[in-house]
């Protein structure tokens, strides 16, 4: 689902109250712990008391996650603006409705997600992934599923279906399997905080000791990555690539907003229109165009880049926004007089340009790209009962 700031859960208020609400009707124990597929090194994510992990959950929030049937014209699911392929983004500069509206912003990749603090661009009040699925759902400010109005027609789909009664029994069997807002929304946050993307070749190389998982043009770029020449690891430092994060082993979230100097309309270091990134919700001054710092991992496959779309390549993102002090100087105004500390240009050789795209490149986790535990379960099993077919 793509994860626009505009469609707020203020949007979608009438679906925020049945979400959180349902009667519970215990039936049975409640499913066995979950295991995380998590490296020794990695600490495990935070997860709402009132929505623990469980694989039936994981199940089926990932059957939910690929159905078109949660679009009001059925030619959408959420994986329309997160492809496992693309690191679970899109491919586009600006997310698409399954209505053919546009969006206001670039569709956000779901890697590690479950290690989010906030989950949009912008929107600081957006904290758990229960509560974000709905803006996609119910927002009507970009239309993205459509289903505003329509909450009885999402639900009546849903226990129409055998499979997935069966699914929501497994699922939430302390509620009798109760198919509502409450556990659809529930089922959905379980399969994306299953989305862990921990096993690219920088992590062999940095957390697991293999000199040899990445190569001698990787290594330099990390040495520039992480010296102060560039800065870049300031925002784009911790495990995940991003001053934004939480866990069990830092319990106090550390979120990270910056401007960049993408824009600079006035000189004065104003955004266009419906781009003041948090300032739309703080309302104050210092917060223009600052936006929450995205991963960087699985970056290579990710582009195009920035909020709204605009950057097309790494190519470009480096040497025509942060070398130049933000894509901002490139005009006539000179750069944005409210950009963050840290971005104050370098000068980078062709080789240098070459190291640091390789280490970037080195972030993308194969696995996580393809595994099938992610995929879309009604293509797993076509592919299953091709390959049986095979082998008669």
């Amino acid at each position: 689902m793509a994860a626009g700031d505009a469609g707020t859960a203020a949007d979608a208020g009438t679906a925020v109250a049945a979400a959180g609400a349902g009667s519970a009707r215990p039936t049975a124990a409640a499913p066995p712990a979950y295991r995380w597929r998590l490296p020794a090194w990695a600490p495990e994510p935070l997860v709402p008391d009132d929505n623990p992990m469980s694989e039936a959950k994981v199940a089926l929030g990932r059957a939910l996650f690929y159905d078109k049937g949660l679009s009001a014209n059925r030619t959408q699911s959420c994986a329309g603006c997160h492809e496992q392929a693309r690191g679970f983004s899109d491919g586009r500069k600006l997310a698409l409705g399954s209505t053919g509206m546009v969006g206001l912003r670039n569709a956000m990749p779901l890697a590690n997600v479950a290690y989010l603090p906030t989950l949009t661009w912008a929107n600081p009040n957006l904290t758990t992934l229960e509560q974000q699925a709905l803006v996609p759902l119910f927002g009507d400010h970009p239309v993205e599923m459509g289903m505003a109005g329509r909450e009885d027609v999402l639900l009546a789909r849903l226990k129409a279906k055998p499979s997935y009664r069966r699914q929501f029994a497994r699922a939430f069997p302390e509620r009798g399997g109760d198919i509502s807002l409450w556990s659809v929304t529930r089922a959905i946050a379980a399969f994306e905080r299953s989305l862990l993307s921990m096993n690219s070749p920088y992590d062999r190389y940095r957390y697991e000791g293999k000199s040899a998982a990445i190569s001698a043009s990787a290594k330099r770029g990390e040495t520039l990555f992480f010296g102060d020449r560039l800065e870049c690891y300031h925002c784009h430092g911790g495990l995940h690539f991003t001053d934004n994060q939480i866990h069990r082993r830092l319990p106090e979230a550390e979120t990270g907003y910056h401007n960049t100097g993408l824009y600079n309309v006035d000189g004065k270091g104003a955004y266009p229109p419906g781009q003041q990134g948090l300032r739309e919700f703080s309302g104050e001054p210092q917060d223009e165009g600052r936006f929450r710092t995205p991963s960087l991992r699985n970056v290579a496959l990710t582009a195009p880049y920035m909020h709204d779309g605009s950057v097309a390549t790494l190519d470009q993102a480096i040497r025509r926004h942060y070398a130049v002090k933000g894509r901002a100087a490139l005009g006539t105004v000179g750069p944005n007089p409210l950009r963050s500390q840290f971005i104050e240009g370098f000068e980078l050789s062709e080789r240098e340009v070459g190291d640091l795209k390789a280490f970037l490149a080195a972030l993308s986790d194969a696995d996580f790209l393809r595994t099938e535990r992610h995929a879309d379960p009604a293509g797993a099993r076509r592919k299953t009962d091709s390959s049986n077919q095979k082998g008669r």
